[in-house]
């Protein structure tokens, strides 16, 4: 009788990569829901030894960093995948728009992330190397788009990519910033998916509307 073939091993850099990941999505939690300050190794030891912790980061800063480093490169990477090059320059930029929407309302913990970020004035985004440059990918995806839309007549001239992509995140950002108190105040769930789906359409008709040229 054939022996079942053993499962392959796992290389030091698998095991490695696996462990750290681990690490990071305890830490993710505990930095979302108490903040640098709040947040205690111990707590994150709880669920990932910290004899790992320390094995792999010098301390809760870097694990911190590291944390914020994984958002943001996370949400780079969905943008990528986008289709931005089929249809019109409109379509295009109204995938984008949605995706955007949808991301930050499934990854709540990116937007609490950015805000305690602010509360600390970006002082470990400015720690984490080639961090801007990663972030600035979306820029280059929207001056795409922005000079498509020109060249078809359909986007007015002059449109700062940098300034179309804080109107798109702050749109979007809001959805999940302010759920819990504009949901007190308002009686509304702006968490449900047909409310995510409605808000999506709506930020992509604001936007297009905004660089729609009018003559």
């Amino acid at each position: 009788m054939t022996k079942p073939a053993k499962p392959p091993r796992r290389s030091h850099a698998e095991a490695r990569e696996q462990a750290i990941s681990q690490i990071i999505d305890v830490a993710t939690q505990e930095f979302v829901e108490k903040g640098l300050a709040g947040a205690r190794i111990d707590e994150i030891a709880g669920r990932a030894t910290k004899r790992k912790i320390y094995y792999y980061f010098e301390g809760k800063d870097e694990l911190y960093r590291a944390v914020l480093e994984r958002a943001y490169r996370a949400v780079r990477d969905s943008e990528e995948k986008v289709d931005v090059e089929s249809g019109s320059a409109t379509d295009a930029l109204r995938r984008l728009i949605e995706h955007g929407v949808r991301y930050h309302s499934q990854h709540p913990e990116l937007v609490r992330l950015v805000m305690n970020e602010n509360i600390h004035r970006a002082e470990h985004l400015k720690q984490i190397a080639d961090l801007p440059q990663g972030n600035r990918k979306v820029i280059d995806i929207l001056r795409r788009i922005i000079a498509r839309g020109e060249a078809e007549g359909s986007f007015r001239p002059g449109i700062d990519p940098i300034e179309l992509h804080m109107n798109m995140t702050a749109l979007s950002f809001y959805n999940v910033s302010n759920q819990f108190t504009f949901a007190h105040n308002f009686g509304i769930d702006m968490t449900s998916p047909e409310a995510v789906e409605r808000r999506a359409k709506q930020v992509g008709d604001i936007i297009i509307a905004w660089v729609t040229r009018l003559d």
